[in-house]
C-alpha cells in the first residue's frame, strides 16, 4: 500500500511544494521539486530527518551572559530538544570567539557546536 506526505522543500530558495510516494517505508517518487537538491531532501527528510540547533551557552566571566551557538552539522530532528537541554548545561569561559567549540560531539552525534558571536572577557 502506498502513501503520500506533502512537504514544502528547503533545499533552496524556491520553496517548490514536494509529494513523496513511499512504499514499505521507502520512497518511490518525488514529484514537485524543481532542482535536485529537492529529491535529495524530500528522500531525507522523510526517512531520517535532521536538523541544524541554534542556542545560546552560557558565558562565565565575560562582557555577556550568554553566546550564540549552533550545531557543526545536522542532528537527527528526534534529539533536537535533548542536545538543547543538554546545552543548557554547558558553560564557555570568556574570551569567547565565534567558531570556538563549545561541546564537542553533541549526545553521541559525532557533531560539535560552536559558538557563532564573540564575548569578550571583564
Amino acid at each position: 500500500m502506498s502513501e503520500t506526505r506533502g512537504l514544502t522543500c528547503i533545499g533552496c530558495p524556491m520553496g517548490c511544494r514536494l509529494t513523496v510516494t513511499l512504499e514499505a517505508g521507502a520512497v518511490t517518487a518525488v514529484a514537485g521539486n524543481t532542482c535536485r537538491r529537492g529529491d535529495a531532501y524530500a528522500r531525507r527528510e522523510v526517512t531520517a530527518p535532521t536538523r541544524v540547533l541554534t542556542t545560546t551557552v552560557r558565558v562565565t566571566g565575560g562582557t555577556a551572559p550568554t553566546v550564540p551557538v549552533k550545531t557543526l552539522g545536522e542532528v537527527p530532528k528526534e534529539l533536537v530538544l535533548a542536545c538543547a537541554r543538554a546545552l543548557r548545561t554547558v558553560k564557555a569561559a570568556a574570551p569567547v570567539s565565534a567558531g570556538d567549540v563549545v561541546c564537542r560531539d553533541i549526545l553521541g552525534t559525532g557533531v560539535d557546536v560552536a559558538a557563532v558571536g564573540d564575548v569578550a572577557g571583564r
